[in-house]
């Protein structure tokens, strides 16, 4: 049987700066981008991130390539704390990259950007996210990113 998508949830992040490591001994470049809140607006989910509750520590590739591997807290809004471990990737041709690490506005169309989320939250209304299967595309920004989040059904 064929997996179809179905559209749960958005989550606005919002940052509080994009801070760089520099080049590791492997050619890759280290960063830590640190959440300062956000919404979560959608059918199946809706709260806020928690502010400085975690971040992203993204690598930048030789190859233009950035790896996501974020963590931090949603709160929905019944007061449940879930967290969320977001795990992607984005890409794009080197002109539109020129123009992202110049924080130039971007369109969305232009780059590649997903993630694989996974989701760890506490017995109740929202343990459906620790045993579903997602996938999701993101819209970066200058101080916020934007990730759609479609179960995989």
């Amino acid at each position: 049987m064929d997996p179809t998508l179905e559209f749960v949830f958005q989550i606005s992040v919002r940052f509080a700066s994009r801070d760089r490591v520099g080049v590791l001994p492997s050619g890759v470049r280290r960063g830590y981008t640190p959440t300062s809140g956000g919404e979560i607006t959608g059918p199946r989910l809706q709260g806020r991130v928690v502010p400085n509750s975690g971040g992203d520590f993204a690598s930048w590739w030789p190859n233009g390539v950035v790896e996501f591997d974020a963590r931090y807290m949603l709160e929905a809004t019944d007061g449940t704390l879930i967290v969320i471990k977001n795990r992607g990737f984005r890409h794009a041709p080197a002109d539109v990259l020129k123009r992202m690490e110049a924080f130039e506005p971007v369109d969305h169309r232009e780059y590649y950007m997903r993630v694989a989320p996974s989701f760890e939250a506490p017995v109740g209304p929202h343990d459906w996210l620790t045993r579903t299967v997602f996938v999701g595309s993101g819209d970066r920004h200058l101080d916020h990113s934007i990730f759609r989040y479609f179960a995989v059904r």
